[in-house]
């Protein structure tokens, strides 16, 4: 299941998404004002759910549509991100086993890397979350 333009991600604007292929991933989106924190940058609660959503959506395709949760996300804020900037999530899927999924991302500007993530996904065992 595609979870990039559902639920709160269609409240936040969601995410344009492509399968490079079996273990990359590219997702993009673009800077509005309803993104920016007091100081005028792209808030890093937007950047993180780019990251989560995209990361995510990569660990479901990889556990064969499975459904998968977060259960460890570390974000690392390199540079700002701006009104009107295009951003460009690069998510690879390092290593899947039977029940986890290792995951990293770089969500990158035309100045370059904006931040950097790694996380892992828990692959559950029930298709559908009550």
């Amino acid at each position: 299941m595609d979870e990039t333009n559902s639920g709160y991600s269609k409240h936040v604007g969601g995410l344009k998404g492509k399968k490079i292929d079996s273990s990359h991933f590219e997702y993009e989106t673009k800077v509005k004002e309803i993104h920016l924190n007091t100081a005028g940058m792209a808030h890093g609660g937007f950047l993180t759910f780019i990251a989560d959503t995209g990361m995510g959506n990569a660990a479901h395709q990889s556990a064969d549509g499975k459904r998968c949760v977060t259960i460890s996300l570390e974000m690392k804020f390199i540079s700002a991100a701006k009104l009107g900037d295009k951003l460009i999530a690069k998510v690879k899927v390092q290593k899947k086993t039977k029940t986890l999924v290792f995951i990293t991302c770089e969500i990158l500007n035309t100045d370059g890397i904006v931040a950097v993530t790694s996380g892992v996904w828990k692959i559950l065992k029930i298709n559908k979350i009550k």
